[in-house]
This record gives structure tokens, C-alpha cells and sequence, in this order.
């Protein structure tokens, strides 16, 4: 098959990718806070979202759309903006409706739809220019220029980063839903956890204002 990399490239994306899904981020936190505030599926759901974005960041990037938006210091700009302020977003809700409030009421199956926590992730994933400049700057030294099957190699490494990507992750999910009944009994706990996710997301936040198209 025309579009799948040798066994050594695939090899070197694997380690890569490795290092990148346990490198901790926003995608990472917002899974986990998630899980916390509403359980497993919520969790789940988040993941799923920021992995559909990862599929559109690949498809954009075969196609060279991301390598222009990185390109142009206004689109990237406004990018930047748009994915910080979406980043302070989550924070304040962290700190207004965090897993404190939300742990009960999201094991009750009240709270925020599964649609919701997946379009949560989806945006979060969308919004990050770090991504675009991941998958404009990363992707493509694997495959090269000249290669006439490059859009599909790297529509093929897209979707294996997320193989990848995914029995990394959900074992992390899994684990927090666990801690949850835990932290169920101590309020004061998942209060400064609140508080922990909302630093994160806000650290987050300035890196990307600060992030660079190169």
C-alpha cells in the first residue's frame, strides 16, 4: 500500500508520538477534569472529541490549509486569540462549576451532555496553534516532499497517532474515574484540584498567545 511508511518511520512516529500522548497538555488535562467532574463516559467522550480533531488537523495539513494558516501572521494571531481565550473559558469553569459541585450531580447523570464533553474536546483540540504547528512541522519529516503519496502517508500517520494515542490514554481515564469516589468524600480536595486545573488551563493559555508560527 502506496500510503503507509517503511517500518523505520513508522518505528521513529511511534517513539514520537509515545512522548507527545504522555506529555501533559491541555487535551490531558480537560480528559481527566472531565472524568472527575462526571465519570468515565464524560472522560471518554472528551477524548474521542479532541481525537476528531486531531483527524481534522491531518486532513488540513495533507492538504497544505494549516501550513498557510501558519503562514500568515493575522490568521495566526487571530487563532492564537481565540484558542487562549477558549482556554481561560474552561478555567473559570473550573472554578465556578468544577468537580467540587459537579462530582454527585455528574454520577446522578445530570450535568452536561456527552455531546457536549465531546464538542468540548473537539474545540479545545481545534483551537490549540500548537497543534496546527505540530502537525504542520512534525508530520511532514516523515514524509517526504517528493513523495506523490504524501497527503496519504500523512492522513495515515494521522490516524495512527491516535491508535496510538488512545491505550495510552484511556487507562489514565480509568484510573481517575476511580480517584473520584475518593475525592467524593473530600471536598476540600476536589476544590484544590478546581483550582489546579483552572492554573493548568490558564498556563495553557499564555503559552499559546506566546506560540510562534515558524
Amino acid at each position: 500500500m502506496h500510503f503507509v511508511p517503511d517500518v523505520s518511520t513508522l518505528a521513529a512516529f511511534f517513539l514520537a508520538a509515545v512522548v507527545l500522548t504522555i506529555t501533559p497538555g491541555p487535551d490531558m488535562t480537560l480528559f481527566l477534569g472531565r472524568t472527575l467532574s462526571f465519570g468515565r463516559a464524560a472522560g471518554l467522550a472528551a477524548m474521542l472529541g479532541a481525537s476528531s480533531g486531531i483527524l481534522v488537523h491531518t486532513s488540513l495539513a495533507a492538504f497544505g490549509i494549516s501550513a498557510l494558516i501558519a503562514a500568515s501572521p493575522e490568521a495566526f494571531l487571530v487563532l492564537k486569540i481565540v484558542g487562549a481565550a477558549y482556554l481561560v473559558f474552561l478555567a473559570v469553569q473550573a472554578i465556578v462549576s468544577g468537580s467540587a459541585l459537579n462530582l454527585g450531580a455528574g454520577r446522578q447523570g445530570g450535568g452536561q451532555s456527552i455531546v457536549r464533553h465531546w464538542l468540548t474536546g473537539l474545540g479545545i483540540n481545534l483551537l490549540n496553534p500548537k497543534i496546527i504547528l505540530f502537525f504542520v512541522t512534525f508530520l511532514p519529516q516523515f514524509v517526504s516532499a517528493s513523495d506523490p503519496h504524501a497527503a496519504g502517508k500523512l492522513v495515515f500517520l494521522g490516524l495512527f497517532f491516535i491508535a496510538v494515542a488512545l491505550p495510552l490514554t484511556i487507562p489514565m481515564i480509568f484510573v481517575a474515574e476511580r480517584l473520584s469516589a475518593t475525592l467524593m468524600r473530600r471536598p476540600k480536595v476536589t476544590r484544590a484540584i478546581d483550582w489546579l486545573f483552572a492554573g493548568v488551563f490558564s498556563a495553557f493559555a499564555l503559552r499559546i498567545l506566546f506560540a510562534q508560527a515558524k
